[in-house]
Order: C-alpha cells, then sequence, then structure tokens
C-alpha cells in the first residue's frame, strides 16, 4: 500500500514531531506578539490543556486506526504521540502554578485539596507520569512486556479523569458541547478496545474448542 510504504518513510517521524509541535510554536508567537486575546493567562492555560486533551485522543486512536486499517506502521508514531500529551499537560499544569499561583507550592497543594476539578486534573498528570517515564525500550526490558502493558493500561483511567476535568473547566461557562464530543471520541476508542479484546478471546476459546486436546490412549 502507497500510505503504508510513506509511513515507513524516514522522515515520517520527523514530520509529525513538527506537526506536533505547531500547536506550541503557535501559543509562543502569539504570546511574543500578544496576539492571545484579553486575558493571555486564561487563553494559554485552556489552549495547552485543550491539545492534551487532542493528544491523548490522538494516542488512543492509533491502536484502533492500525487494527482496522490493517496499518502495521502507526504504531511507530504512538509513543511520539503519547509523550507530547505528556508535553502538553505538563505546559497546561505548569501555566496554572505560573499565572494562577505564581509557583507558590503551598498555596498550589491548598487549591488542589480545596478545588475538585484541579485535584482531578492533577490525579491525571500524575496516572500519566509513570507512562511518559517508561515510554522507551529499556523500560519494556527492565520491566517485562506484559508489567509494561498493564502498567500503560492506566491510560483507561486516565480519559474520564481528564473529560470530568475539562466537563468543571467548561461548566462555568456552561459550555458542554465541546466536552460532549471529546467524551464520545473516548468512549468509543475506549469501547472499541472493550469489544477488540472480547472477540479476540471469545476467537481463542472458540480456536481452543474445535482443537481439543486429544486424551493419550491407555
Amino acid at each position: 500500500m502507497a500510505l503504508a510504504r510513506k509511513l515507513l518513510h524516514p522522515a515520517a517521524k520527523p514530520l509529525v514531531f513538527a506537526l506536533s509541535l505547531l500547536p506550541f510554536a503557535w501559543l509562543l508567537f502569539g504570546a511574543f506578539t500578544d496576539n492571545l486575546g484579553a486575558n493571555p493567562a486564561e487563553y494559554l492555560e485552556r489552549a495547552t490543556g485543550d491539545w492534551t486533551l487532542r493528544f491523548l485522543c490522538l494516542t488512543l486512536a492509533v491502536t484502533p486506526v492500525r487494527v482496522m486499517a490493517n496499518l502495521p506502521a502507526l504504531a511507530r508514531f504512538r509513543r511520539m504521540l503519547g509523550l507530547f500529551t505528556y508535553f502538553y499537560v505538563v505546559l497546561h499544569l505548569t501555566c496554572y502554578a505560573w499565572f494562577d499561583q505564581g509557583f507558590d507550592m503551598a498555596e498550589i497543594a491548598k487549591d488542589i485539596a480545596k478545588r475538585p476539578f484541579i485535584l482531578v486534573g492533577f490525579a491525571a498528570f500524575l496516572l500519566l507520569t509513570p507512562l511518559a517515564a517508561t515510554s522507551f525500550n529499556r523500560a519494556v526490558k527492565a520491566m517485562g512486556a506484559k508489567r509494561w502493558q498493564a502498567l500503560h493500561r492506566i491510560v483507561y483511567a486516565i480519559a474520564p479523569l481528564a473529560i470530568l476535568h475539562f466537563f468543571w473547566m467548561r461548566a462555568a461557562k456552561n459550555n458542554f458541547a465541546e466536552v460532549a464530543v471529546y467524551a464520545a471520541i473516548l468512549a468509543v476508542l475506549l469501547g472499541w478496545r472493550v469489544w477488540n479484546r472480547r472477540r479476540s478471546t471469545q476467537a481463542a476459546v472458540g480456536t481452543r474448542g474445535a482443537h481439543p486436546t486429544r486424551t493419550p490412549a491407555r
């Protein structure tokens, strides 16, 4: 397939890397040119949060698209997209800590304990951290494939936490349409995984039933 060959091209990864940095470059340009609206701090906080959610959706979309479109080469981009999810959530947290709290750790701790949407967002960040820290080949070898895969299934808990955080942020302005779109996308992506795993399990059971183990003759 032409698309499969393009995905394996040596320039494909650098291109995805550059495209993933475009939102950051645009926000940086907007900040330096004073082009982020009347409240630049709020704009940066919301924009970095939005891009975190978008990259989370892209990361979770890799496997379903790879399987359904029969494009195994897509798997080579999943780790990079996952790390960009973490990159943007770190930017989001930095904007909050800087613009809202002036990097006052005591105030940040009080705010996390006091406001549920901050607590949920911080919990999602904490859960993402070990995934980012183990997103390299040596970690897979050190942990073993099964334990590494089990750890990275935490993303299934991160997704609903991210949506809840996003919902509470938008609730102040009664803007739920965008929340519903992201929630639907993540529900489909996570639902596909449940369906695919169940289908694989049923297929394995069916294969064992079709080829039962023969009892040795006595």
